[in-house]
């Protein structure tokens, strides 16, 4: 997901996207830790997306605009 999708969502909806993407997270480290993870990039991805929108929100917060 980029940066400019996220911004186009309400702050609710980051917020529960980034409480989706946590979820899918713990439940990739659990397959990690059992032996069934079939891609492991897909941990790096998970991370990266809920990076992308906790930026997006504290921008809000700080009242930055999108340029």
């Amino acid at each position: 997901m980029k940066a400019n999708e996220i911004r186009d969502l309400t702050t609710a909806e980051i917020e529960q996207k980034v409480t989706s993407l946590k979820e899918e997270l713990f439940n990739l480290r659990f397959q990690l830790a059992t032996g069934q993870l079939d891609s492991p990039a897909r941990i790096r991805q998970v991370r990266k997306d809920i990076a992308k929108a906790k930026t997006v929100l504290r921008e809000r917060e700080l009242g930055i605009a999108n340029s």
